[in-house]
């Protein structure tokens, strides 16, 4: 019965896989940029389509509904750190440890240098708690306090937010995505982040000119000392402030630069936060743990510094989670009938040169976050995809995972509908469309990379490690 079953399926045609990839987007944008309906309904929308669609190919709903499961059970563990993100936000407002970094910032960073410094504290702390998640709903929190506070627009300070944030997302040795990539096509993590470092480093050197530039425009102009006071006097009015209270960001991490398991030192992170809100800031416990649930909502009396407090606990982040289930399920469904596999394999067909995969490979993966709304999801089906034909021209598979990131991790965030999209507008109030062009790391980094193939740079032959091995022998005996 199981096999008259599947010989009743049918695979999905080129044209056709064209034809469901293109309405499908067109359904996502369609709702989503002209009619401004909800992100949840086009995509469950987008999702029936598809469901459809794959009905007539011979897959059963039941069928359909295991490659849901598939997909959201391998994205499980990203979406359990939603949760947590929730949690660890909520603790640290409570406890007053991002309170505390806004009004240390804001006495000791200049304007002229906050973009700069910005950039660095963002990438420091996300190279060590290897999220990019995490260091946007808490440094980068404070960060977006104190570029308020200097009046310098919430889309730059949101840029380079993204940008400090992402690159330590992209390099760090215990993020997901750093982890998942070179699992996904068959290298080592060493080899990856090796390969990274080729073209990662330069891009991060012209973001940081860059934001030294932006940040220069704001020197001659006088710190808003009316803006800076409302910010320092309300915090300092409502919550007491101590060195002492940044304990929970400190020994998180520590925890995370000796490789402790991320969600375990998270919970860690949150119990110190509960414990300096009940001890320090004098909080009921009972509040604080319905806050871990609900986020923050205390009103200080001040609407912009009350817009940057109340967020955080587990309900903030359903949104998030939510529409991550309909997006995961989506590309689950994409994936396992053979849809992108069918376009992937014309696209390569033509490919001649190896430098044009670089360009392919990035926007494929790209696409296939936009189409799926999780970089995860895209990651592991791209790497899949290309492996085969990677190995096959004898290019080294850590090239294909550092394009994996390049096209993946780092472009996550210019898509709305994306998970990241999502959770950078809910967590820092600025969406895609404002903060784009100041997320210079983010798309520099993928161009620069296509620009160096050009010339061959970044190119990764198998011949070539090879002959680097042969050498290293010799030069030992």
């Amino acid at each position: 019965m199981e096999e008259a079953g599947n010989s009743k399926k049918k695979e999905p045609g080129t044209w056709m896989s064209f034809l469901v990839f293109g309405i499908a987007i067109a359904i996502i944008l369609t709702g989503v940029v002209i009619l401004d309906y909800d992100i949840h309904i086009v995509l469950l929308l987008a999702l029936v389509f598809v469901c459809v669609v794959s009905g007539t190919l011979g897959y059963s709903f039941d069928e359909q509904v295991e490659f849901m499961k598939k997909a959201l059970g391998q994205a499980m563990s990203a979406m359990i750190i939603f949760i947590f993100i929730g949690v660890i936000i909520a603790s640290w407002i409570f406890s007053g440890t991002v309170q505390t970094l806004i009004y240390y910032g804001l006495q000791y960073i200049s304007p002229a240098i906050f973009l700069p410094v910005g950039l660095l504290l963002c990438s420091l702390t996300s190279l060590s708690i290897g999220s990019s998640w995490g260091t946007i709903g808490t440094m980068g929190i404070a960060m977006m306090g104190i570029g308020s506070g200097m009046g310098i627009p919430p889309a730059v300070s949101a840029g380079m937010v993204i940008s400090g944030s992402f690159f330590g997302d992209k390099m760090s040795p215990i993020s997901d995505t750093t982890n998942l990539a070179p699992a996904a096509v068959g290298t080592t993590l060493h080899k990856h982040i090796s390969a990274m470092w080729k073209t990662t480093l330069p891009a991060y050197i012209v973001s940081f000119i860059v934001f030294v530039v932006i940040g220069l425009s704001y020197q001659n102009g006088e710190i808003n000392a009316e803006t800076v006071a409302v910010f320092t006097d309300t915090i300092h009015a409502n919550f007491k402030v101590s060195p002492v209270l940044l304990l929970p960001m400190i020994v998180l991490l520590i925890l995370n630069l000796i490789k402790f398991p991320a969600i375990p030192g998270m919970a860690i992170g949150s119990l110190l936060g509960v414990i300096l809100a009940v001890t320090v800031q004098g909080i009921p416990l009972a509040e604080v743990i319905a806050g871990l649930n609900y986020g923050y909502v205390q009103s200080t009396g001040v609407e912009v510094v009350d817009k940057l407090l109340c967020r955080g606990g587990i309900q903030n982040m359903m949104y998030t989670f939510s529409l991550s289930c309909i997006a995961i399920s989506f590309g689950g469904v994409m994936e396992h009938v053979g849809y992108l596999r069918k376009i992937v394999a014309v696209v390569i067909s033509g490919v001649k040169k190896d430098a044009l995969l670089v360009p392919i490979v990035i926007a494929s993966t790209t696409l296939g976050t936009l189409t799926m709304g999780e970089v995860y999801l895209s990651i592991v089906v791209n790497g899949n995809l290309y492996k085969e034909t990677f190995k096959e021209r004898g290019l080294r598979p850590e090239m294909l995972s550092r394009l994996l990131e390049e096209g993946g991790t780092l472009t996550q965030c210019f898509i709305p509908w994306s998970t990241s999209g999502v959770f950078i507008l809910a967590t820092l109030g600025v969406g895609a469309g404002e903060y784009w062009k100041y997320a210079v790391l983010n798309y520099v980094n993928p161009l620069l990379s296509i620009g160096l193939a050009v010339f061959g740079i970044g190119i990764l032959h198998v011949c070539d490690e090879k002959n680097f091995q042969k050498v290293k022998k010799k030069e030992v005996f």
